[in-house]
């Protein structure tokens, strides 16, 4: 009976940031293979782990397009690559010029990414993150990487992005795992409000 009975676990909602926020920290990253990566995961809403096997033929220039292979649930989807960030992967690239990883292991010495057969380390990624969103002075609880992931979807709601295409560059299963951002932003809401307004206000 206990089992049956069980309470649901409490679903948090994730932190937020500021689009000035993601600007900040993003400024604050010393590295340079650091902010490339961190500048894609934020720009195109990714997870840490999408952006750490991102390979060089993912990268469709033409169509400004990234393919997101193997994402969650094994399902490959295309996201949309902005010019700069296109424009920074280039730069980034010149700097190893690794035949096949995007981001490579850059080594001890950091001479190591040109040959280098795995991935840059998540916990590099995560270190590089904490001492850049100290460094900016954002001080919310529960902010990491993946927080850049929830604010991409969050600032495209707010942008007016339709919420099915969110849905589809996020690789959401489900439309409700999507629109659980809604409640991060108050942009519907006043959207609504006016409409409504506006509406009534002809009856």
């Amino acid at each position: 009976l206990f089992d049956i009975l069980r309470a649901k676990s409490e679903a948090r909602l994730p932190a937020i940031l500021s689009p000035a926020e993601v600007r900040g920290i993003l400024r604050c990253v010393r590295t340079k293979h650091n902010h490339a990566f961190l500048n894609t995961v934020s720009a195109c809403g990714l997870r840490l782990q999408d952006a750490q096997h991102l390979e060089v033929t993912d990268i469709d220039s033409q169509r400004l397009m990234i393919h997101v292979h193997r994402g969650k649930g094994a399902k490959d989807r295309f996201v949309p690559l902005p010019h700069a960030t296109l424009t920074i992967l280039r730069t980034h690239w010149r700097s190893h010029r690794n035949p096949r990883l995007l981001f490579p292991a850059c080594g001890r010495a950091g001479r190591s990414a040109a040959t280098a057969t795995t991935p840059m380390a998540k916990s590099s990624v995560q270190g590089a993150f904490r001492h850049a969103k100290r460094a900016a002075g954002v001080a919310k609880r529960g902010v990491s990487v993946h927080t850049l992931r929830h604010c991409y979807a969050t600032h495209l709601l707010e942008a007016g992005v339709n919420p099915r295409v969110i849905q589809r560059h996020m690789g959401h299963a489900s439309l409700e795992s999507t629109m659980r951002y809604l409640h991060l932003t108050h942009k519907g809401t006043e959207d609504a409000y006016a409409l409504i307004d506006r509406v009534m206000e002809g009856l």
